[in-house]
């Protein structure tokens, strides 16, 4: 595993982004895990974040792109956050873009988008925060296309959860790329989560313990691809 891919599960731990425990994620579905992109707050915290998804495209997608487009609302930050990035580690210029929930009617900048807007013959690179059953994407993606003659280079999120999608036979990540006909990728797997967690200390805590890995395990047999 990349050293950045293992400094970055340890800093959503630190950051309180990715929690363990007992929730119900937005699908109705009970989960050991959660993820928050949200709760990335601080200014250290962004900066490291847009630095790592810059990383995570770069090694994925390499440089020849032209915009990062970042769903509303948390795909907003990221996706400034990671042009920032970009700039500082690989001196390459990239464009934001984002949409906007309510169309604005008034102002020099009126329309559906922020930021950037997109261009015939655009390379757009998608960034979300986790995708968990690819249900934003029904949104997103006919908004970009619809916009521009552009060509989705594909999508980066923080985490894949490894689970079922809408359809219930593939990962929402595979059912996105299947869907839609590009590439999607994540900075981290659930998979590298626990290779990383599981009785290994954690800034001195154990994070996974048996009895936290039993309740991913039984998630997974439920939900996992």
């Amino acid at each position: 595993m990349e050293q950045y891919k293992q400094e970055f599960i340890e800093f959503m731990v630190e950051s309180k982004v990715l929690k363990f425990g007992d929730f119900t994620l937005k699908s109705g579905r009970k989960s050991p895990f959660f993820m928050n992109a949200g709760a990335y707050v601080t200014g250290s915290q962004l900066k490291c974040l847009g630095e790592y998804y810059a990383k995570a495209i770069h090694n994925t997608y390499g440089d020849d792109f032209d915009v990062l487009f970042g769903p509303a609302y948390k795909g907003i930050p990221i996706s400034v956050v990671t042009a920032v990035a970009y700039s500082e580690l690989y001196g390459k210029e990239v464009r934001y873009c984002s949409d906007r929930k309510e169309e604005k009617d008034h102002g020099a900048d009126k329309g559906g988008f922020l930021g950037s807007p997109l261009k015939d013959g655009d390379r757009v690179i998608m960034i979300e925060d986790v995708t968990t059953s690819g249900k934003s994407m029904e949104e997103t993606v006919p908004k970009v296309r619809g916009a521009a003659n552009v060509q989705i280079v594909g999508l980066m999120v923080s985490l894949n959860r490894m689970e079922k999608g809408q359809g219930g036979k593939v990962s929402a990540l595979d059912e996105v790329r299947e869907t839609y006909g590009f590439p999607t990728n994540a900075i981290v797997s659930m998979a590298d989560v626990i290779e990383v967690l599981y009785n290994k200390p954690c800034k001195g805590e154990i994070v996974i313990d048996d009895t936290l890995k039993a309740a991913i395990d039984e998630y997974y047999k439920q939900y996992g691809v």
